[in-house]
């Protein structure tokens, strides 16, 4: 499996967001980062993600996915996109509920001309410790499954924490 990238790009308020390869935790931090950014550009009017290239995603990236797409719909009404054609991918995304929080297609690819990749971001531990808790509980909150799911994991990053 090639080590996971995230892309970013916009044009004109319509940000999108490719994810390559194996996608794991790593990126949190500046996935984050960029979410915040994302969200205070005041020319802000969609986002797109592109799933296309992706080979495996892992909770801490699904987690910070829901998040922009339970922004989006709180801050501007909108239901963001998920373009997905991987079979192993798409049965992640219905699992963890993402149906009800996406408009999922299944073809086309979305322009991330001029893209640029987030970089791993060296947090101390605490930091990323936040961030995979605070996706954990997104996750918890789409679906019934998803709490029994992460309900130990969120368990021990409470303690820990």
């Amino acid at each position: 499996m090639r080590e996971g990238q995230i892309l970013v790009a916009d044009h004109q308020g319509v940000y999108v967001i490719k994810l390559l390869g194996d996608v794991r935790l790593t990126l949190c931090i500046s996935f984050d980062s960029f979410i915040e950014k994302m969200f205070s550009d005041p020319a802000f009017i969609s986002v797109v993600f592109d799933l296309t290239g992706a080979e495996a995603i892992d909770s801490t990236t699904l987690g910070l996915m829901a998040k922009i797409s339970i922004l989006a719909q709180e801050r501007h009404q909108l239901v963001p996109t998920l373009v997905s054609n991987n079979p192993s991918i798409d049965r992640i995304l219905q699992t963890m509920g993402f149906s009800e929080i996406f408009c999922i297609v299944k073809e086309g690819q979305a322009d991330a001309e001029g893209a640029e990749a987030l970089c791993v971001d060296c947090a101390d531990e605490s930091g990323v410790k936040s961030k995979v808790l605070e996706a954990h509980r997104i996750l918890v909150g789409l679906n019934s499954a998803n709490q029994d799911a992460f309900r130990d994991l969120i368990a021990s990053l409470e303690k820990d924490g």
